[in-house]
């Protein structure tokens, strides 16, 4: 299992970062590099919990698709979704938020496992994971950002 850890610093009241990073319209404008589109489920709006959605999107060429439900939600502290059906072995993106001096600090925990595997974890190793950190940095960019501006 690979887990990647990542912290942002963001200047916006907590409940607006929360909102926003659960936001479906908001994560389609970060991962818009990879023509990422919810297809299915909530497909605009804010996604609650036992809610799902599936996205759509061009990764290492390909179109590949991906179902995530939110398995757990506590507002505005931490909330988690999970592949329900893709290409991973397993996937689970944990949220973590708190406030700090006028900031909110976001927290991502994304745990995954590969599929056939030791080719899975060779690519794992020599693609995967670097692609996922870059896709959630730009994520996290996109959201900094709205959040900031929403004030």
């Amino acid at each position: 299992m690979t887990t990647i850890q990542l912290t942002t610093k963001i200047k916006a009241p907590l409940k607006t970062v929360f909102d926003a990073s659960r936001n479906i319209d908001v994560h389609q404008q970060s991962a818009s590099k990879s023509k990422e589109k919810a297809i299915d489920g909530i497909t605009s709006g804010l996604i609650n919990l036992n809610e799902t959605v599936t996205w759509r999107g061009k990764h290492f060429g390909f179109y590949l698709k991906h179902k995530s439900r939110i398995t757990a939600m506590t507002f505005y502290d931490y909330f988690v979704d999970e592949m329900q059906k893709g290409n991973f072995k397993s996937f689970k993106h944990e949220h973590f938020f708190e406030e700090e001096n006028g900031f909110t600090i976001m927290r991502d925990k994304l745990q995954y496992e590969t599929p056939f595997g030791i080719f899975g974890k060779l690519f794992d190793v020599l693609f995967l994971k670097r692609h996922l950190i870059h896709f959630l940095l730009e994520r996290n960019k996109i959201l900094k950002e709205v959040s900031e501006n929403a004030n």
